[in-house]
């Protein structure tokens, strides 16, 4: 079995639309034609870091700023740079569907292809909004970060949540701290999730505020707590001091947050995520098939080997099983029917069969599976991640049992 059958596996089971089977392709060749050709100097710099910006990485890689302009040169021209932003915005308009088969080929390497993402609840934004906030993050004017959580709220934001926004004349006053956000230092616009009626809280007492950054009385620090995820801190803590936000930075209606918070967090943070696990373990597989294949002990390839097979036959089953799984959950998710259980699932198995998946293709390449020259290190880290990121797995386990529970 080639690399190229590899890749095949588990799709013809899902027939994808002969336009998207065209981007697929597309996107693969500029995989392997762009990005992997940068892989063994991007892996060796050490430079890629969770949560900051492609920019940065690639600068930090590279040493300025030309390869990150090329890419984004290669993105834009291909179409790949605005692939989530709707036709009315001057992008393609594609559903999810295809945004989670680019994706799972983009995460099949490190090596960042940029792109403009725009969180979905902005397309929210009413009247005024559209033009002073909206169309200027989506043509890169602007940029946006979510800011949920708080350091003893973050699986239980709606019952925990601790920030107040107090109405004042002519808007609110927003007080309090928010942990773990990613992208706040860069974010122009930060999508806060303030109290605003104690008793009612995600049933109607949160609201999404539009908090610019220089807004008196926000400040910004890093968190400086070290992680695995990179080796320089881009994740931040918030505090709200007495910050004024006008009654037009509303995003929604007052006291609808919550449940706008949940949109971005289904899609972003646990739809979207199972296509990031695929692309690394479907590169993982392809490498581990290689390496087995190649790799002699006694006389014979490992691939002879039970023990071998059966770690593949695994990873096989598990990419198969997410691929089906994620796929027809964003093909629902393009015909509008709520997939927040789906979601959950997905981002569930992603995180779990993820993980382990990585661990078999490092088990597979033995001392070379722990090589810094080799991604499998990095890509167990971020699968690893996302067992806690964008929900515990735990918080999976509640979400899904609740809806099943309500039959």
């Amino acid at each position: 079995m080639s690399a190229t059958d590899t890749q095949e596996v588990g799709q013809a089971n899902f027939e994808l639309p002969p336009e998207i089977v065209e981007i697929r392709e597309m996107t693969r060749r500029v995989v392997r034609e762009e990005l992997l050709p940068l892989e063994p100097q991007y892996l060796i710099s050490n430079a890629h870091c969770y949560g900051a910006r492609d920019e940065e990485n690639l600068r930090v890689a590279f040493g300025d700023d030309k390869v990150y302009e090329r890419l984004k040169k290669i993105s834009q021209e291909t179409g790949l740079y605005n692939i989530d932003i709707p036709e009315e915005y001057g992008g393609p308009g594609l559903g999810l569907l295809a945004q989670a088969v680019v994706t799972e080929e983009l995460h099949k390497t490190l090596v960042p292809l940029p792109q403009m993402h725009v969180a979905n609840i902005l397309y929210e934004c009413k009247g005024e909004q559209i033009d002073r906030i909206l169309k200027p993050v989506i043509e890169g004017k602007l940029k946006t970060c979510f800011a949920q959580t708080e350091a003893n709220a973050g699986s239980d934001p709606g019952g925990m949540m601790k920030t107040r926004a107090t109405k004042v004349d002519g808007g609110w006053k927003i007080n309090g701290s928010k942990m773990w956000i990613s992208m706040a230092h860069f974010s122009d616009i930060l999508m806060t999730q303030a109290v605003t009626d104690a008793e009612k809280r995600q049933r109607g007492g949160i609201t999404m505020f539009l908090v610019k950054r220089d807004a008196p009385g926000l400040k910004i620090e890093e968190s400086g707590i070290p992680t695995w995820l990179g080796n320089r801190p881009r994740q931040y803590i918030v505090h709200y001091d007495d910050v004024f936000v006008p009654d037009e930075d509303v995003l929604g209606e007052v006291g609808k947050g919550f449940s706008l918070g949940q949109q971005w967090l289904t899609i972003h943070d646990r739809l979207m995520r199972a296509p990031q696990a695929l692309g690394k373990m479907q590169r993982s597989f392809e490498m581990s098939v290689e390496w087995a294949k190649q790799r002699v002990t006694f006389g014979k390839p490992i691939a002879d080997r039970q023990a071998i097979q059966w770690r593949l036959v695994d990873m096989h089953i598990d990419i198969e099983a997410l691929r089906s799984m994620t796929y027809a959950t964003a093909a629902r998710a393009d015909a509008g029917i709520d997939v927040r259980r789906e979601a959950s699932i997905a981002k569930f198995c992603g995180g779990e069969w993820g993980a382990r998946t990585i661990d078999h293709a490092i088990q597979i390449h033995g001392a070379m599976g722990e090589a810094l020259e080799l991604p499998l290190t990095w890509f167990y880290r971020l699968l690893r991640h996302m067992q806690i990121g964008g929900g515990t797995t735990e918080m999976q386990r509640m979400l899904i049992a609740r809806q099943i529970l309500k039959g």
